[in-house]
């Protein structure tokens, strides 16, 4: 028979660290478990700038032993089901755990198998990935010697959605200091119909693609890579023939009228048809992994139909089970899946614990959809996205003390924010449960 907690939190990333950092500041006698089978943990917002070259790797990582809060009680083991009706946790080799109080942050998986080939070509050769390997990803773009730079993402949810345009803005810097930006066509495919959801934005990233000559394809379904061809397989999100446009082409651009809602700055680069898909060839490839909720969440009771933890969207506590709350990666929050949303949902979680231990209703339903996402556009310029769940902006009143007046808009103070600041943030507060 395993302990019995009376909040029990799966997941030591940084919506589980923080949950319990955060619970321990207003009551330090809680008994609180957290399962995390992991030795390191990662800040992975600077693998961006690890892939461009402008990080160091090594200060991302910190062993978990020296994150995990004190008085917390570290169950090092993987949890692998749920037995709600008797509120238990199983685990891979400490038994069976129990909980007054559930919080479900393990973030999310990758599902290679929905991308057929990608997982056999991930982090070899020209194929890179930030989210999985950014030390490999800069060792392609540095060897990058010209032809058809692709960037592209999978159609699931994936973490921090701005993060498969970042490296590219990043790349073309470099390409652009190397010269190999004469000999270079660079492809920016996503299954999505604009660059950026947040209109303010989305304006900003238009100059930016406008400046470094990107040609962008939209309603692109990533569906194959073959490594050996150096071809990423698509299949179109809505039809290619409506209103007679020309959407793929390998004919003169010039003689044919291009469809600009799935066409931007057209560039005529080789491509292979075989039935409705067609490929792209690539000299290198960057993507993000398709990714899914971990298989013991979702093969469990907790998940809505498309298969992520199903919880209330403005108190983040379980749709079926009260005494269930999920945040982070794995939640089914529709906004984007990244460390500033986790900042904002923590506090809530928290607060609607502490309202049911104390025999109250868990009715704080604040969270607003609240997420940024830092999207660095050159070596030393960033813009913020900050917005909610309508993709309204919201940029944050406090960066006017950074004399950052118009976030929407590249700038300097944002990349130094990005580089220096939100690392110390995030170490130096967030992981020490203080509501920043």
């Amino acid at each position: 028979m395993g302990k019995h907690y009376k909040v029990l939190i799966i997941g030591g990333g940084t919506a589980g660290i923080m949950t319990a950092g955060q619970l321990l500041k207003k009551d330090r006698t809680l008994n609180i478990g957290i399962i995390e089978p992991g030795d390191t943990h990662y800040y992975q917002p600077a693998w961006t700038l690890v892939g461009a070259g402008a990080y160091d790797f090594e200060k991302t990582a910190r062993p978990m032993a020296d994150i995990m809060p004190k008085g917390v009680t570290w169950i090092k083991d993987k949890a692998t089901g749920f037995d709600t009706v008797n509120n238990k946790v199983s685990t891979a080799t400490k038994g069976d755990i129990a909980y007054d109080y559930l919080v479900v942050a393990p973030g999310l998986a990758y599902d290679f198998s929905l991308v057929p080939g990608l997982g056999e070509a991930m982090d070899k050769g020209v194929v890179c990935s930030n989210y999985t390997n950014p030390k490999h990803t800069w060792n392609v773009i540095k060897n990058f010697k010209g032809g058809t730079a692709l960037f592209t993402q999978p159609t699931t949810p994936i973490k921090c959605g701005g993060a498969p345009q970042k490296i590219m803005y990043l790349a073309e810097n470099h390409f652009r200091k190397t010269e190999v930006d004469k000999k270079t066509d660079i492809i920016f495919a996503t299954g999505g119909t604009v660059i950026f959801g947040v209109k303010e934005i989305a304006k900003t990233l238009m100059e930016v693609v406008d400046r470094k000559d990107i040609n962008l394809r939209f309603h692109h379904k990533l569906v194959a890579v073959d490594a050996e061809k150096q071809i990423a397989w698509y299949e179109m999100g809505k039809d290619i023939t409506a209103g007679g446009c020309v959407v793929i082409s390998s004919g003169q651009a010039d003689e044919l009228e291009l469809d600009e809602s799935f066409q931007y700055n057209y560039k005529d680069v080789e491509i292979t048809r075989d039935g409705n898909r067609y490929g792209i060839h690539y000299d290198m490839l960057h993507t993000a992994p398709p990714s899914v909720a971990p298989k013991f969440v979702r093969e469990s009771s907790l998940v809505n139909d498309a298969g992520w933890l199903n919880v209330d969207h403005q108190t983040m506590q379980h749709n079926l089970y009260p005494n269930i709350f999920g945040l982070g990666d794995v939640a089914a929050l529709p906004t984007a899946k990244t460390g500033a949303a986790i900042r904002k949902q923590v506090p809530i979680v928290v607060d609607n614990l502490f309202k049911l231990i104390n025999n109250k209703e868990a009715n704080n339903k604040s969270y607003n959809g609240y997420s940024s996402c830092p999207l660095v556009t050159d070596y030393g310029k960033m813009v913020l996205a900050e917005f909610d769940y309508k993709n309204n902006f919201i940029p944050d009143p406090k960066l006017k003390r950074m004399l950052v007046f118009n976030s929407n808009k590249e700038h300097w103070r944002l990349w130094m924010l990005k580089k220096y600041g939100l690392p110390y943030l995030y170490w130096n507060k967030m992981m020490k449960g203080k509501n920043v």
